[in-house]
């Protein structure tokens, strides 16, 4: 063993006896890359309480024929607007949605991305629709809502999506 071996040991041995590092419940997350990554992510004005649940389909989507089908499905009930929406005090109608990736390594990956967006309240929001009345509608990360029918559509195939939702993303800090 040479000296320089038995000096880092040494210094290994300084974190005995209650003289090491503080514990992560002392540092307040100070180190944590997580809190950093959560501050520099948007947060959005999608209403409270929506919820979203995936399962797999076991069919494939156009231009993606050699894996399965992740459907997600957001739900929201009808509400009432807050501060952060057009009209504070009125209601909304709620919405349910469903949008499609395909199941393979980029789409696993964009589902995460799209699970976090969510929870930083990226997705949705209070807008009025055709008709004047206020609802929930998504925002403007683009959702493939139609599992065919092409790009011009919402649906599949479209080469550029998977790119093009994780640029979208990307810009709102989620990555």
């Amino acid at each position: 063993m040479g000296a320089s071996e038995s000096k880092d040991k040494m210094q290994c041995n300084r974190y005995l006896n209650g003289k090491g590092p503080p514990s992560l419940t002392e540092t307040d997350g100070q180190g944590s890359n997580n809190h950093k990554k959560n501050r520099m992510i948007k947060q959005g004005n999608q209403p409270d309480g929506g919820q979203l649940n995936w399962n797999i389909e076991r069919r494939s989507l156009p231009g993606h024929s050699d894996c399965d089908t992740i459907q997600i499905i957001f739900h929201f009930d009808d509400g009432t607007q807050s501060d952060k929406h057009p009209h504070p005090g009125n209601s909304y109608k709620g919405n349910e949605f469903m949008a499609y990736l395909p199941q393979n390594t980029t789409g696993t990956k964009i589902l995460r991305l799209l699970e976090q967006a969510f929870e930083h309240k990226l997705l949705f929001t209070v807008a009025a629709n055709s008709s004047g009345e206020y609802c929930v509608m998504p925002a403007d990360i683009p959702l493939k809502t139609l599992d065919s029918r092409g790009a011009g559509s919402s649906g599949y195939p479209d080469p550029t999506y998977l790119k093009s939702v994780r640029k979208s993303l990307k810009v709102k800090g989620i990555k």
